[in-house]
């Protein structure tokens, strides 16, 4: 799913777009497992007789509410996050239902940095910081793959924009 082009100012194109990277899903995912296998198992034990239907009934509302709030929202989550970096701006936008989101103009950034751990540093993500000129401060962003590269390619983006804004040679330049 892509950033919609009616959004983008114009003669802004959008350069790359990114969601979380997928370690974000993988204390989820172990839930997922864990869940699963255990409430397989306390259903295969549970002897079958009426007396015994609203202990499985009671198995199986624990297994969906666990599944629901340890797998299904964080993988809503993740798949509703967006960090798109365009031309003249860097935009996120987080959010299930309610949605948020946070737009940086290139031109207002000062600085970009990046940290990550050692296991982020194996994963290939980090958290990317950016810090503006404007009274909001930084623009922090967790769990970006590739965060070195991205850092880089900011960097990138934020020259040509301020070639882009640099006034031409005028009449008198000529």
């Amino acid at each position: 799913m892509g950033y919609p082009r009616k959004l983008l100012a114009e003669g802004e194109q959008v350069e790359f777009e990114l969601r979380p990277h997928w370690r974000s899903m993988i204390a989820p995912s172990l839930v997922l497992l864990a869940t699963v296998t255990v409430g397989s198992y306390l259903l295969a034990v549970t002897p079958d007789g009426t007396l015994q239907a609203p202990l499985r009934w009671v198995v199986v509302a624990v297994v969906l509410a666990l599944l629901v709030g340890w797998f299904v929202r964080p993988l809503l989550a993740w798949l509703t996050t967006q960090y798109v970096f365009t031309t003249r701006r860097i935009i996120t936008r987080t959010g299930i239902v309610a949605r948020s989101g946070k737009d940086m103009p290139l031109s207002k950034i000062n600085d970009v940095s990046f940290r990550y751990t050692l296991f982020e540093r194996v994963l290939h993500c980090g958290t990317l910081t950016v810090s503006s000129a404007s009274e909001d401060g930084a623009l922090v962003i967790a769990n970006v793959p590739r965060v070195e590269e991205i850092q880089r390619e900011i960097y990138r983006l934020t020259e040509a924009e301020s070639e882009r804004r640099r006034p031409g040679p005028g009449p008198a330049g000529q």
